[in-house]
């Protein structure tokens, strides 16, 4: 990761839209998005003795914890596609992931990651995943409220009937959530005195991605950003 590497975290709860932003800061500034999930699988894939501790604990329907899924990421980081920074989905997910995040920066002399908060009410969580389909051949996730192939049902990708996720109904949403704000209030008051933004996660995608490329100083990201609705 070289000096000018910049990290973009992304922190809001499940529904707020970090997925459908961290793609959209990808293409729009090259960044890579790493989420959780794609780094649990890719370590779990990789054949490697790290990756077999995370099989096992994913196998046995265990979380994984802290120490693990700091380990995971440091090695992440250093891949060749995250030299110039990336954008973290669901990373760092507790105050101990956080610190080690930090110290792991401080190491490289690198800057403090820029941290992007959606904010977003409970109701409006519960009315756009209780919409969400995914597709059950290639993963992808739409919302019926904004994408237009989730409105006839099919996927973008390759034409198969989306379908609804088993853990999207109202109960198990609102525990989500609870649990959600229970684990992350010592995560935002410890970001919140440094390169902390709140984004109204209540907007329309297209508005929340212009304020979050706005937002990014290109006088710290070494590349060129735009917003492709203006």
């Amino acid at each position: 990761m070289d000096k000018a590497a910049v990290i973009v975290i992304l922190l809001g709860p499940p529904g707020s839209g970090k997925g459908t932003q961290a793609a959209r800061l990808a293409r729009e500034t090259g960044l890579t998005a790493i989420s959780t999930g794609e780094l649990l699988r890719r370590e779990s894939d990789s054949g490697s003795a790290l990756g077999g501790q995370v099989r096992s604990l994913l196998n046995a329907g265990l979380l994984v914890d802290d120490d693990l899924m700091n380990q995971v990421v440091a090695k992440r980081l250093s891949g060749e596609d995250c030299q110039h920074g990336c954008l973290l989905d669901g990373y760092p997910r507790t105050i101990e992931q956080a610190r080690f995040l930090q110290v792991f920066l401080q190491e490289r002399e690198l800057e403090e990651p820029i941290v992007f908060d959606f904010v977003v009410s409970h109701e409006k969580v519960v009315e756009r995943l209780s919409h969400r389909r995914q597709c059950p051949a290639c993963g992808q996730i739409y919302s019926a409220e904004f994408d237009v192939y989730g409105k006839d049902l099919r996927c973008g990708n390759d034409g198969t009937p989306l379908v609804r996720r088993s853990d999207d109904n109202t109960e198990t949403i609102r525990e989500r959530l609870r649990i959600y704000e229970g684990k992350t209030l010592d995560l935002v008051a410890f970001y919140r005195p440094r390169r902390y933004f709140a984004i109204d996660a209540m907007q329309l995608p297209d508005a929340i991605g212009c304020e979050l490329l706005s937002l990014l100083d290109t006088s710290t990201v070494p590349l060129v950003l735009r917003c492709s609705t203006q």
